[in-house]
């Protein structure tokens, strides 16, 4: 059973694993033709920027101004110089 098909009672009790959780706030959203950039105001003039699909930003409801809490899990985490 997908997030999706839950009962709304159901999906506020879902916990995840992701132990990278930053709330912030939707400052701009850009839609694509498959994926969207959702961009999300952290604090202290730092955006992250999410590339997720048009189905998922529609489903979610987003929309500028939204709180949100972005959760982070990578299995790997590059830097370049």
């Amino acid at each position: 059973m997908t997030d999706t098909q839950l009962p709304p009672e159901r999906k506020q009790a879902i916990k995840i694993s992701a132990r990278n959780q930053i709330n912030g706030t939707i400052s701009a959203i850009t839609p694509g033709a498959v994926n969207g950039q959702v961009k999300v105001d952290i604090g202290g003039g730092k955006i992250i920027t999410s590339s997720i699909t048009e189905e998922a930003i529609a489903e979610l409801g987003l929309a500028v101004g939204d709180a949100v809490t972005i959760f982070i899990k990578a299995s790997d985490v590059l830097i370049g110089k």
